[in-house]
């Protein structure tokens, strides 16, 4: 029996519509150490059973397997859900460990093409620029998603980590459903220029590590010293270190109000950013990742507590107290290339 509890909203004035909430799957595959199989898949349907129908992955997640772990999934519900992949980080042959930004036609052409294959489905519901290559003309790269759109193999087309101005440009080739960036207590670097031009031109924010990439929940202090050497955290400079030390201060607040509500640290920071929508006025679907069922359950909760204005105003000045950038190399984010 499904225990659908989630509201949903629309991405876009044109695009689908989801559950308030979504998930992200990269963790299944990528980027946080190894994972068992069996326990992301139990995740996977917990997250159906409480009414999450966005999925997100992208073809970069462990070259291919995260699309590939998710296929089944997919098919066992294909018509209520909607799934979210990404092109544009290409893995070259001769050293795996390696990501070139590629936004080429040629490109994104096979890149569609693998991706349906993966994930074993006719269409893609959402379709993101995971990043940007600046050296090929905006224009063309939304031209060519624009024709997958019209050949039927996407529904609706996204962009990830861009500024205002290139989601303008973007849009006046082809209508844009979302925007995916970072977002949360630690990371507000969009809501300057991204998230007034998405509210503009009526584009949904899909914020991704809304969670600050487990840092928020507590679950770590120092990625250097608690985190496995495979786990792409340790590379990050808020998470380690000093830095570390220091941002770890920050989240008392945090927790003074988790102890108010009889909630996790956790629950509170993804209300934080759900309650987004309502002081920005547009549609805000947060898509935490984890590979536990009992996470999905705290997860989901979280879409349901509504923060006073009196624990906004004590969280509000905790971001712009953080140390360290969100990565080593800010570049490929929309902050990096509008400084």
């Amino acid at each position: 029996m499904t225990d659908r509890t989630l509201p949903t909203v629309r991405l876009g004035e044109t695009g689908p519509e989801t559950s308030v909430q979504g998930m992200g799957c990269m963790g299944m595959s990528f980027g946080y150490g190894p994972a068992d199989a069996e326990q992301s898949r139990a995740a996977l349907e917990r997250a159906f059973d409480l009414g999450v129908t966005l999925y997100d992955t992208a073809d970069a997640y462990g070259n291919g397997d995260n699309e590939r772990f998710l296929a089944p999934f997919f098919k066992a519900h294909r018509d209520e859900v909607v799934i979210a992949t990404k092109f544009a980080l290409s893995i070259p042959p001769e050293d795996p460990s390696k990501r070139i930004i590629r936004n080429d036609a040629p490109y994104i052409r096979r890149a569609i093409e693998d991706s349906l294959k993966r994930l074993d489905v006719d269409v893609i519901d959402l379709y993101y620029m995971h990043r940007r290559d600046v050296n090929v003309p905006l224009e063309e790269t939304v031209g060519v998603m624009a024709d997958l759109v019209r050949e039927g193999k996407v529904k609706h087309l996204g962009l990830s980590e861009v500024t205002a101005d290139e989601l303008r440009t973007a849009h006046a080739v082809h209508p844009i459903a979302a925007v995916q960036s970072e977002w949360s207590l630690f990371s507000r670097d969009i809501e300057a220029q991204v998230v007034p031009a998405a509210r503009e031109l009526g584009v949904g924010l899909v914020p991704y590590s809304p969670l600050g990439r487990g840092f928020l929940t507590g679950a770590f202090t120092d990625a250097s010293k608690e985190l496995s050497d495979g786990d792409f955290r340790r590379s990050q400079p808020r998470f380690t270190g000093d830095n570390a030390t220091a941002n770890a201060a920050l989240l008392e607040p945090v927790r003074q109000v988790a102890k108010a509500h009889g909630a996790t640290l956790g629950q509170v920071a993804l209300a934080w950013v759900h309650q987004r929508a309502a002081v920005y006025g547009l549609a805000v679907v947060p898509i935490p990742g984890t590979r536990k069922a009992e996470r999905i359950t705290e997860n989901t909760g979280a879409a349901h507590l509504v923060l006073t204005e009196e624990e906004l105003a004590l969280l509000e000045p905790i971001a712009a107290q953080v140390a360290g950038d969100r990565y080593a190399d800010m570049t490929f984010t929309s902050a990096g290339r509008e400084q």
